[in-house]
């Protein structure tokens, strides 16, 4: 098998870092001593959606600059029928691109929907990388937390 175009490489790698950063964001901001739940569920979003586009990049599959996690979810499945049930799982995000943003949000959010969300986002990029190389896996530095693939 002949090595990847460098560029797809890259570019696969970079969207993959930014959403190890957005998790760990998520991550970070939930434990703080006064959580803030808002900004967590948003890189939850985040993480999720930028592991997305990490995968279709890598597939050369062309998405619009959305945040939309059906869109983005149903293309990967398209590209990965495997990755069904954590795409299922992970659309429910979806909301947090935007919901708690601006002021004028429905509710206050609680720690434990935040909490229930980081858990997606964790488990939907362990499905991702799995189904990655893993030299990108290791190169956007989540070799160490997610396994890749053996591909």
């Amino acid at each position: 098998m002949p090595p990847p175009d460098p560029v797809l490489l890259e570019n696969t790698i970079d969207w993959l870092k930014r959403a190890r950063e957005d998790l760990g964001t998520a991550e970070f901001t939930l434990a703080a001593p006064d959580a803030f739940i808002r900004s967590s569920l948003f890189h939850s979003q985040q993480a999720v959606e930028k592991a997305m586009k990490a995968l279709l990049t890598w597939h050369d599959v062309p998405f619009r600059a959305t945040h939309n996690l059906v869109e983005l979810g149903d293309a990967c499945a398209a590209v990965d029928r495997g990755l069904m049930p954590a795409v299922d799982a992970a659309v429910a995000l979806t909301k947090y691109a935007t919901r708690f943003r601006y002021p004028g949000a429905p509710y206050e959010p609680e720690v434990k929907e935040a909490e229930e969300a980081l858990r997606v986002a964790k488990s939907f990029l362990e499905a991702l990388c799995a189904r990655l190389p893993a030299d990108v896996v290791s190169g956007a530095g989540l070799a160490g937390v997610f396994p890749p693939s053996s591909r």
